[in-house]
């Protein structure tokens, strides 16, 4: 299997959307939300390729003194084979080229396997949001995490 990391071609929102939808069908983002994210100052992104197909992606933002990634997602069928640690570990090393001190997220409570993957990252809890995510029967909150960017993203 060949895997490839490749940042995110520009006019790319179309795809993205689909490969978002696959990702997250309860909250998906559309193409025109993606091409506004894509457009903010600091804005990049991450594909990942197994098998010339996209299997993830990645959505991050330079803030000027943090990164924040904005969304992470897999695939169904290419998850748990380490391609969102690849894309987490593009991700803090591009923030600590940048000379960012932290990389911050949000991340559902419900969702154990992403809270699993940010833990084994360095990640931390450092706050939490009420009903920020939309669920199908209602709203779930996010837990704010934090890491430094200089650290390895996967350290002994």
């Amino acid at each position: 299997m060949s895997r490839r990391i490749e940042p995110i071609p520009e006019g790319a929102a179309e795809a993205l959307a689909i490969l978002h939808r696959a990702c997250f069908p309860d909250d998906p983002w559309e193409a025109p939300a993606l091409s506004r994210i894509m457009a903010l100052s600091g804005a990049s992104g991450w594909l990942a390729w197994e098998e010339d197909e996209p299997a993830g992606f990645i959505l991050v933002r330079d803030l000027g003194n943090e990164s924040e990634i904005l969304s992470l997602g897999v695939a169904p069928r290419w998850r748990r084979r380490g391609i969102g640690q690849a894309l987490l570990d593009r991700a803090i090393a591009e923030a600590a080229s940048r000379g960012l001190p932290s990389i911050v997220l949000e991340v559902a409570v419900d969702n154990h396997p992403a809270i699993e993957l940010y833990n084994i990252a360095g990640f931390g809890v450092v706050g939490r949001r009420a009903r920020y995510y939309r669920r199908p029967d209602g709203r779930a909150d996010a837990f704010v995490l934090r890491r430094p960017a200089a650290r390895l993203a996967r350290e002994p």
